[in-house]
């Protein structure tokens, strides 16, 4: 589903762009708010991620359809947190990891982001912040990853955003690596160094 106006309840589809399972299709039912990362701006991520990508740890905060980590894996990550509160969202995206033979190394977690990373004892390579547009949340995500240093150091994490939001501020040693725009989206990555 993109960002325009696909008939709501009618199966969308996404594909993986790279790895293993490159060029398959997944089908998924669009929900309000879900605006999975479009091919342009994933190929353009993945090309940043390329020399990280290999072995690592990944969390997909706020996974919606779960592309990102999706990806993540088909491009030879070792695993990756699917993290989403919506029950119907996340089974869509446990079928994929079923479709796809990676239930091993997918892991899915039905619980809102915030509440997922107070609990969490866990550290990440790598982590995927796309939540909601407008809603305040990169602020208290990225504040709770840096409090809780859930990022190993020389980690990356990817953040997406409206093009008109500010971005809040971000912990210490969080450095910018990467940033563009496309469209109505903004997409920046920041390497985090130990404090």
């Amino acid at each position: 589903m993109s960002r325009g106006t696909k008939a709501r309840g009618r199966a969308s589809q996404l594909r993986i762009i790279g790895g293993q399972w490159r060029g398959r299709k997944l089908s998924f039912r669009p929900v309000a708010g879900l605006r999975p990362t479009t091919d342009r701006v994933r190929e353009t991520l993945f090309n940043w991620l390329a020399p990280d990508i290999h072995a690592a740890r990944c969390l997909d905060l706020f996974a919606g359809s779960g592309v990102l980590g999706l990806e993540a894996l088909s491009r030879g990550a070792a695993s990756c947190d699917f993290v989403e509160r919506d029950a119907a969202t996340l089974g869509q995206v446990e079928n994929h990891l079923a479709t796809l033979d990676a239930r091993d190394r997918g892991h899915c977690h039905r619980i809102g982001a915030i509440n997922f990373l107070e609990q969490a004892a866990d550290r990440w390579d790598i982590v995927f912040i796309d939540p909601p547009f407008g809603q305040g949340l990169v602020g208290p995500s990225c504040a709770l990853l840096g409090a809780k240093q859930q990022v190993t150091d020389n980690g990356l994490v990817y953040i997406e955003t409206g093009a008109s939001e500010a971005l809040p501020s971000l912990p210490p040693g969080w450095e910018l690596h990467r940033e563009k725009k496309a469209g109505d989206v903004c997409y920046r990555l920041f390497v985090v160094r130990s404090a």
